[in-house]
C-alpha cells in the first residue's frame, strides 16, 4: 500500500503526475531514501490507476534501484522481475525438480559481481536456487514467448521450450542482469521436446561464453552448471544438466516478431519502450524512438559480428530468435572456432547448405535486422509506406558500420596505423592476406599472434606457417611498406597486437576432449581448458598444446545443438 506522505504540487494545483513524483524522488535518494521510496510507490500506484504500464514499469525499476542501494537485494530482485514482465510475452512456470543435483562448475567471480555468496551457491540450498527449484524471495519464474526465422523459415511460436527466466539482479556496477536457466524442463513452448539438456552442451556454453567474455566480445555469461542426476535421451542416454546463465536481457529479434504478429500494437509499443529503457536509453529522446532503437540495434550487431569474425568465431545457428537487442552473443549450441581460414567453414550438423557459414555471418545479421525492422514498422510512422524508407536507410548502413569495425580490428591485429594513407591499398593488402591464408590453409589464430614477432624484427615464426614462403615474403613486403608510415615505437605496436590477438582460443578438438571427460565424470580437462581460455592473451608455460590447431585431415569436425 502506498504511503500518504505529502508531496510538493505544481503551483497550478492538481495532483502530481507520475513523472513529477519520480522527479521529486530523485531529490531525496541520497539524504532520505525512505521518502524517495514513498514517492516512487505513489508514482507506481498512480500509474496503475491510470492504466499506464510504461509509467508503472519506470516506477518499479526505480524501486529496484532503491532497494539495491539500501542493501535489500532480495527486494530488488523481486521488483525488477515485476517490472520486466510484459503481459502476453511470457508464461509463469516452474522448473522441474532434478532427482540428484550436484554442482559441476561455478563462476565465483561472476557470483560475487552479482551479489551472491559463492559458498552459499555451492551449498544444497544454493544448488536448489541455481536449478530454480528453490526460489529467491520475490522470484516468479517465467518462460518467455518469441517467434523467429529458423534457417530462413518463420515459426510464429517458439519461446523458452527448456528455459526459464528466474528474475533480475543488479550487479556491482548497478546494471540489471537476467538470471536464466537452460535445461530446466518442459514449458508450454517445448513443442514436443523434453525440456532437458545434457552435461556436454551446457559445459560447452559455459566454457565458450567465458572465453568470449575474456576475448572482450559481448556475451551472455555462465554462472553455474548443475548435474541433475538423471539421464536424458539423445542418440545415446546422456547425463543431464542445468545451466544458469546471466545476460543483459533475453530480448531478441524474435521477441519483437512475436509481439508484432500478435497484432497488439500496445504490446509492441510497451516492448519497444522497455527495450529502449533497458539497453538504448538514448533512443527515448529521439524524434522517432522506434527508428532510433532500430538504429542502435543495427550498430551493436554490426560491432558484435565484426568481433566474431576477427577471432574466427562461428555461431552456427543465427536464427532471429538468437539475435539479441542488447548486442550480446547468445546461445552457444553448435558454435565453434575456425582454425584454418576458409569463409565457407561450417561446423553445425544441421546447417546442410552453409547458411550460417563463417563468411555469411554479416549477410545473415543484416537479414535478421531486416526482420526486426519489419516488426517495428507500425511504430516508425503512421503508415507502412512512410515507415519502409526510414527503416531501409538505417538497414542499408549496416555494411558500412560492419566494414568500419572489421577494418579497424584488422588494422589493430596487423599493427597498421589507425588511419590508412591509401585506403584502397590497405583494402588490397587485407584481401591478399585472406586469399593467401585460405590458399595455404593457415591457422588464423597462430598467424595473427605470430605477426607481433615480425613487428619486433623476427618473422621466422610467422613465415614458418606458410608452405609457400615466397607468397608470404611478397605480402609481408607490402605490409612493411604500409607499416612504414607508423611513428609509434615497434615494441609498443607489438605489445598492442598481443593484446588483441589471442594465443589461446577454445580449440575445437580440446573442447571435445574436455566435454567427453566431463560427461564420463572427470572435470579435470574442463577446468584446465577454462583456466587457459579465461586469460587468452598472455602466453604461459605448460599450455603449449592449447595453441595448436587440430591435425589437418580426417573426418570434418561437426557440432550439434544438443536438443
Amino acid at each position: 500500500m502506498a504511503s500518504t506522505t505529502p508531496v510538493q504540487r505544481d503551483p497550478g494545483g492538481g495532483e502530481p503526475s507520475v513523472e513529477e513524483l519520480l522527479e521529486q524522488a530523485r531529490l531525496y535518494e541520497d539524504a532520505e531514501p525512505s521518502r524517495a521510496r514513498s514517492l516512487v510507490q505513489q508514482a507506481r500506484v498512480l500509474a496503475r490507476t491510470n492504466q499506464d504500464p510504461i509509467g508503472e514499469s519506470e516506477a518499479l525499476y526505480r524501486l529496484a534501484e532503491l532497494a539495491y542501494a539500501t542493501g535489500n537485494s532480495n527486494e530488488s530482485f523481486a521488483v525488477a522481475l515485476e517490472a520486466r514482465e510484459l503481459a502476453g510475452l511470457y508464461e509463469p512456470w516452474q522448473a522441474a525438480v532434478p532427482p540428484a543435483p550436484s554442482l559441476l562448475a561455478l563462476n565465483h567471480a561472476l557470483a560475487i559481481d552479482l551479489g551472491f555468496d559463492p559458498e552459499w551457491l555451492a551449498s544444497d540450498a544454493g544448488v536448489a536456487a541455481l536449478t530454480g527449484t528453490e526460489l529467491l524471495p520475490g522470484s516468479r519464474p517465467v518462460a518467455q514467448a518469441y517467434a523467429g526465422h529458423q534457417f530462413g523459415g518463420y515459426s510464429p511460436r517458439l519461446g523458452d521450450g527448456r528455459a526459464l527466466l528466474l528474475g533480475e539482479v543488479a550487479d556491482a556496477h548497478g546494471r540489471l542482469r537476467d538470471v536464466h536457466l537452460k535445461g530446466s524442463g518442459r514449458t508450454p513452448f517445448a513443442r514436443g521436446g523434453d525440456g532437458k539438456a545434457a552435461v556436454g552442451p551446457m559445459l560447452r556454453e559455459y566454457v565458450i561464453s567465458e572465453a568470449m567474455h575474456a576475448l572482450g566480445i559481448p556475451t551472455t555469461r555462465s554462472l553455474a552448471v548443475v548435474a541433475t542426476g538423471e539421464y536424458i535421451s539423445r542418440e545415446t542416454p546422456l547425463p543431464g544438466a542445468v545451466l544458469t546463465r546471466v545476460a543483459a536481457s533475453h530480448l531478441r529479434v524474435g521477441s519483437f516478431q512475436f509481439a508484432a504478429a500478435s497484432g497488439d500494437l500496445d504490446l509492441l509499443a510497451r516492448l519497444t519502450r522497455h527495450a529502449i529503457d533497458r539497453h538504448h536509453p538514448q533512443a527515448a529522446d529521439a524524434a522517432n524512438p522506434a527508428l532510433a532503437l532500430f538504429d542502435a540495434v543495427v550498430d551493436v550487431q554490426a560491432a558484435l559480428v565484426a568481433k566474431w569474425m576477427l577471432v574466427g568465431f562461428i555461431h552456427g545457428v543465427m536464427n532471429t530468435d538468437n539475435m539479441t537487442i542488447s548486442g550480446e552473443t547468445i546461445d552457444y549450441g553448435p558454435c565453434a572456432f575456425m582454425d584454418r581460414y576458409d569463409p565457407a567453414t561450417v561446423f553445425s550438423s544441421i546447417d546442410h547448405h552453409g547458411r550460417y557459414a563463417y563468411g555469411n555471418q554479416p549477410v545473415v545479421a543484416q537479414w535478421n535486422l531486416a526482420r526486426l525492422a519489419e516488426a517495428l514498422l507500425p511504430l516508425m510512422a503512421d503508415s507502412v509506406e512512410r515507415a519502409v524508407p526510414l527503416a531501409t536507410e538505417v538497414l542499408q548502413s549496416f555494411n558500412e558500420r560492419f566494414d568500419g569495425h572489421w577494418n579497424a580490428g584488422m588494422r589493430a591485429k596487423l599493427g597498421l596505423p589507425e588511419t590508412a594513407a591509401d585506403p584502397a591499398a590497405t583494402e588490397a593488402l587485407l584481401d591478399d592476406l585472406l586469399a593467401m591464408l585460405q590458399a595455404q590453409r593457415v591457422d588464423t589464430t597462430s598467424f595473427f599472434r605470430a605477426m607481433s614477432g615480425a613487428v619486433r624484427g623476427d618473422d621466422a615464426a610467422v613465415r614458418s606457417l606458410f608452405s609457400d614462403s615466397a607468397a608470404f615474403d611478397e605480402w609481408v613486403a607490402q605490409w612493411r611498406l604500409e607499416r612504414s608510415a607508423d611513428t609509434r615505437p615497434a615494441d609498443a605496436v607489438a605489445d598492442a597486437m598481443d593484446r588483441v590477438n589471442p594465443i589461446y582460443i577454445p580449440r575445437n578438438h580440446l573442447v571435445e576432449v574436455a566435454l567427453a571427460a566431463a560427461t564420463a565424470g572427470d572435470m579435470g580437462p574442463f577446468t584446465t581448458l577454462l583456466e587457459v581460455v579465461s586469460n587468452p592473451f598472455v602466453e604461459r608455460s605448460g599450455f603449449e598444446r592449447y595453441t595448436q590447431p587440430a591435425a589437418d585431415g580426417g573426418v570434418p569436425y561437426q557440432t550439434f545443438c544438443g536438443t
